[in-house]
């Protein structure tokens, strides 16, 4: 008997990579990868492509159409592979596991990606600079920032973005919404990011360590300017003076010393600053707001500073030290006034007098002796007072107050100096001496009028 023989072949091969296919429609449909041939074509924009189906789902984007919805929340699809992608979301099934550290993925491009991150591969290479990238999209993105492109406009004010994310975060400027939200505190943010940065301060979390010295910090970027300080580095410079920072904030801050910009006005007197914190601390002048509160004695403080200052008046740290004398201080610019002692520098002058001083404050309540101003009055008898000390000491006589105590008598008194002085009646002390005579008295005062008896001047 006759058999025909079966003409059916197992396999085609691909003559141009060897690739092997189970059916010849698929042979001949991988071939046009080689030819580059599209013979499917969009009628609406005349995009082209190698098969039907990849065409008709193209199409979708111009009909609008989405035939794949989700059971759970009825969210549709143009393509039911993205479906049920998406409907692991509700389900939390990650199909794909990372053979080497275990972490699973919703899906297999996810796996794959991250499998570059224990491998190192980074396939993408940015043809400009050579940075290469494990993501193709990463690359993309990054090519923007040599050809400058910004594809992505605000319909509000016409800002351009490289990353539509970024138009989109920036969109909630305008709207003002803050879709992420603190669970402790429920303070709002509009980036995710930003949120989880701010959590960190309610769980006192620092995963970014220095390797230097140990410092710890919430967010990457301050651990990095952090380094600079070991490092010494400085990448931003003024283009005027040339003056270096470890910080591009820092520069720009500075700029506006040459421009004179002050961006920030207070809305109460209108009076303006070159930065925004120097404008709120400004307010709190008006507002009376203390918001930092010393843990010992309740003191409180419009800025941070001043409080961490105040609080070392009970531990008694005096961290600035004189190289001169070695006399130590609570204040770098009290330390600095002090140095002045010794270089006899005294850089503010009257305008009227010529007389120096080594501190402006001094020099502004010494012209009030040439213009006549009192610009700080009583409030119980109208009496006015050039410096606002002396004021305060005046009020003492109204209010009885005594609040400086002698240690060994008890008597009470109105100001420092005069407790000072009480005290010697009970140490002995005259620190003061006739260069005559050789008398020795408990105030210069007595000093100098005992003087007088002997170059027979006589006292007012």
């Amino acid at each position: 008997m006759n058999c025909k023989s079966d003409t059916r072949r197992d396999s085609y091969s691909c003559e141009v990579c060897g690739s092997i296919f189970k059916q010849k429609h698929n042979m001949l449909r991988h071939m046009r990868t080689h030819t580059e041939e599209k013979p499917y074509s969009c009628e609406v924009c005349g995009s082209s492509f190698t098969q039907k189906q990849n065409m008709l789902r193209h199409m979708r984007t111009h009909t609008g159409e989405k035939p794949y919805s989700c059971e759970v929340c009825g969210f549709s699809f143009t393509e039911k592979q993205i479906m049920l992608k998406h409907k692991r979301t509700h389900t939390g099934e990650k199909p794909y596991s990372c053979e080497v550290c275990g972490s699973s993925f919703t899906q297999k491009q996810n796996m794959l990606q991250h499998m570059r991150t224990h491998t190192g591969e980074k396939p993408y290479f940015c043809e400009v600079c050579g940075s290469s990238f494990t993501i193709k999209k990463n690359m993309l993105l990054h090519m923007r920032t040599h050809t400058g492109e910004k594809p992505y406009s605000c319909e509000v004010c016409g800002s351009s973005f490289t990353r539509k994310q970024g138009m989109l975060q920036h969109m909630r400027t305008h709207t003002g919404e803050k879709p992420y939200s603190c669970e402790v505190c429920g303070f709002s943010f509009t980036q995710k990011q930003s949120m989880l940065k701010h959590k960190r301060t309610h769980t006192g979390e620092k995963p970014y360590f220095c390797e230097v010295c140990g410092s710890s910090f919430t967010i990457k970027k301050n651990m990095l300017v952090h380094m600079r300080t070991h490092t010494g580095e400085k990448p931003y410079s003024c283009e005027v003076c040339g003056s270096s920072f470890t910080q591009k904030q820092g520069m720009l801050l500075h700029m506006r010393t040459h421009t004179g910009e002050k961006p920030y006005s207070c809305e109460v007197c209108g009076f303006s600053f070159t930065t925004k914190q120097s404008m709120l601390k400004h307010k709190r002048t008006h507002t009376g707001e203390k918001p930092y509160f010393c843990e010992v004695c309740g003191s409180s403080f419009t800025q941070k500073q001043g409080m961490l200052v105040h609080m070392r008046t009970h531990t008694g740290e005096k961290p600035y030290s004189c190289k001169v004398c070695g006399s130590s201080f609570t204040q770098k610019q009290s330390m600095l006034l002090h140095m002045r002692t010794h270089t006899g520098e005294k850089p503010y002058s009257c305008e009227v007098c010529g007389f120096s001083f080594t501190e402006k404050q001094s020099m502004l309540k010494h012209k009030r002796t040439h213009t006549g101003e009192k610009p700080y009055s009583c409030e119980v008898c109208g009496s006015s007072f050039r410096i606002k000390h002396s004021m305060m000491l005046h009020m003492r006589t109204h209010t009885g107050e005594k609040p400086y105590f002698c240690e060994v008598c008890g008597s009470s008194f109105t100001i420092k100096k005069n407790m000072l002085l009480h005290m010697r009646t009970h140490t002995g002390e005259k620190p003061y001496s006739c260069e005559i005579c050789g008398s020795s008295f408990t105030q210069k005062a007595h000093m100098l009028r005992h003087m007088r008896t002997h170059t027979r001047e006589c006292p007012e």
